[in-house]
């Protein structure tokens, strides 16, 4: 019988790079990709794909600190939301994905060391959630292949818009 934290990992690898039920991951929603294309704001109000990619490893890292015991103070925007490029290259935008890739293995890492017995427990008050007893590693784990699905399905309309 498979672990439930195994279970967790496997869908947030799904989601990520792998083979989603949903529709496509993460990583092939951004392949092929051009900096150009990335950093394009086609949708009036709404963030460009290469914001979108620097913004989820910052919720990537928050999550693997917080599994990993930290209390962390709240995300300014700046931080929430960290601007692209003002010139754009292709070599930063490699930087990008990689930045991606590499907190999404980190958070894989860590996220290996929480054990069934620990999902349930919750990891105390936070900026996101100040009120009560804080988040589970389970929600949290569970929030994380959401949110590459989330952000997946926006870089898939605005990949439409700047076609």
């Amino acid at each position: 019988m498979m672990l439930e934290s195994t279970r967790l990992l496997n869908q947030i690898r799904q989601a990520f790079d792998g083979e989603p039920w949903s529709g496509p991951s993460l990583r092939a929603t951004l392949g092929g990709l051009t900096a150009a294309q990335a950093a394009q704001h086609p949708v009036a109000g709404a963030h460009s794909i290469w914001e979108i990619v620097l913004h989820i490893p910052v919720w990537s890292a928050v999550v693997s600190q917080r599994l990993a015991g930290n209390v962390l103070p709240p995300l300014a925007d700046s931080e929430d939301w960290p601007p692209q490029p003002q010139t754009p290259t292709e070599a930063d935008w490699q930087a990008s994905l990689a930045a991606l890739q590499a907190a999404h293995e980190q958070l894989l890492t860590v996220g290996a060391t929480v054990a069934d017995g620990a999902l349930d427990i919750p990891l105390g008050p936070t900026f996101e959630n100040s009120e009560g007893p804080g988040y589970t590693p389970y929600v949290m784990l569970h929030g994380v292949a959401q949110h590459y699905l989330y952000h997946a399905g926006q870089i898939a309309l605005l990949r439409k818009a700047v076609a």
